[in-house]
Order: C-alpha cells, then sequence, then structure tokens
C-alpha cells in the first residue's frame, strides 16, 4: 500500500511532523523516517496500530492524545 509522505510544518520554535499511521510490518521503515526528520516525541491521535516499545527503544518518546481510545496503549 502507498503511503502519503510526511508533511513537516513549522510554527514559531515548533516543527510537526504529520504522517500516516504504521502497522508493526512497516514500524522499522516508520522509524527510520521519524529519526531522519529528529522527531523525539511522537503523539498518536489515532487507535493504536503498532507496538510503541521499538520506538521508544529507538529514543522517540510516545504519547496518547485523546482519551477514551487506544492511543495509550
Amino acid at each position: 500500500m502507498n503511503r502519503p509522505a510526511p508533511v513537516e510544518i513549522s510554527y514559531e520554535n515548533m516543527r510537526f511532523l504529520i504522517t500516516h499511521n504504521p502497522t508493526n510490518a512497516t514500524l522499522n521503515k516508520f522509524t527510520e523516517e521519524l529519526k531522519k526528520y529528529g522527531v523525539t516525541t511522537l503523539v498518536r491521535v489515532c487507535d493504536a496500530t503498532y507496538d510503541k516499545a521499538p520506538v521508544e527503544k529507538e529514543g522517540i518518546h510516545v504519547l496518547g492524545a485523546c482519551a477514551g481510545c487506544t492511543c495509550f496503549d
């Protein structure tokens, strides 16, 4: 499946990277993309579709943004 390219948005001293939601099967490539952009914190805004442990192992902090969904899993 083709995924859209990440979109980087800058506002004042903040940077945001808008991406697709990966699966465990695509997580390695996704993590490499995050590192390429210098991501240090990942905020999930949809239900979890992957294990966050491999992302955190790469030094990227994973947060959930919504109540009542599986963002925090």
